[in-house]
């Protein structure tokens, strides 16, 4: 059986949370540059069904039935969430069923041109799109999209989407030095932005190894500046970064859980104990383990030595 559920973890940007993945892995309309789980293997902008709605909603119903305590349900994985035509009714479900949880999307927001993903949206409590420039060249050397996107048909989307959509839009904007942090590049981007409105702007760049070895992270003066240039019309901007640890396992579920993070994403043993709860020293000593044994796979990083199961980095 194929498990749709992961966590809960704590992420980046919305503390304690319980993913959902309905992509299969690595099936996106973009094959980013910057993409922590590897080089898309399914580059598609085509919704589809990828796997039998009841068999999610199966799954979120187990483990929802234990009341888990949790800051959101997320809507994440290793692809681009809205491809799924199962999104709208496991949204619908868990607002008809569990509405004591609040519900994230974490998409790219490349088909939010689409009136029918805006209007499976619409259902959320949060929606987190991405945005990194504004002009078609740029785009296209970051994400390496689809044929047929357009940079300035995705833009037009969200705005459509701010316009529907009464809930919380936190847009994210993805630095890549050299490619969308000149001082053009950021005017422009930095224009739209505050044409689509969001709730919050939450800036990111690469701090793991990604598809592509080249791209670096902002130094910490620029990422300051770049925060000052766009919190001038009045948005809350955000650097984000990982949230206090607290302790969600117990020591038996260890291994499985770290063995679980790192099918999700590339990490050090430090990202693992604070995404965890778990101390940093047994997390190095059970990678250790795991490194010998062959179940995990490490390679060393500008932040450290990342560690990583059948992802390619």
């Amino acid at each position: 059986m194929i498990h749709h559920i992961f966590g809960p973890v704590i992420s980046r940007r919305l503390g304690r949370s319980l993913g959902i993945d309905l992509i299969p892995f690595k099936t996106c309309s973009y094959n980013c540059i910057y993409c922590e789980c590897g080089a898309t293997t399914d580059l598609t902008s085509q919704r589809r069904e990828f796997f039998r709605t009841d068999e999610i909603i199966h799954q979120v119903d187990t483990i929802l039935s234990s009341s888990p305590r949790l800051d959101y349900i997320t809507f994440a994985g290793s692809g681009e969430p809205t491809l799924s035509l199962s999104l709208g009714p496991v949204l619908a479900h868990l607002k008809q069923n569990h509405d004591q949880y609040k519900v994230a999307v974490l998409t790219n927001g490349s088909l939010c041109t689409d009136p029918d993903v805006r209007r499976d949206l619409l259902k959320a409590d949060l929606v987190s799109p991405t945005i990194t420039t504004t002009t078609q060249e740029i785009f296209e050397k970051i994400h390496r999209p689809v044929q047929g996107l357009s940079v300035t048909q995705i833009i037009r989307g969200l705005e459509n989407l701010r316009d529907e959509y009464s809930g919380q839009i936190w847009l994210e904007v993805f630095l890549v030095p050299g490619l969308n942090t000149t001082d053009t590049e950021l005017d422009l981007l930095r224009s739209v932005i505050y044409r689509i409105r969001p709730d919050r702007i939450q800036l990111n760049y690469l701090d793991r190894p990604g598809t592509e070895a080249w791209v670096s992270s902002p130094d910490p003066l620029q990422l300051k500046n770049i925060q000052d240039f766009f919190a001038e019309g009045g948005i809350p901007v955000d650097i984000t970064g990982f949230d206090e640890p607290g302790t969600l396992f117990s020591d038996d579920d260890s291994i499985a859980l770290i063995d679980e993070t790192l099918r999700r994403r590339p990490c050090t043993a430090e990202d693992i104990a604070h995404m965890t709860g778990l101390q940093a020293p047994e997390v190095r000593k059970k990678l250790a383990l795991m490194v010998q044994q062959g179940i995990v796979q490490a390679k060393s990083g500008e932040r450290g030595i990342f560690y990583w199961v059948g992802i390619n980095v």
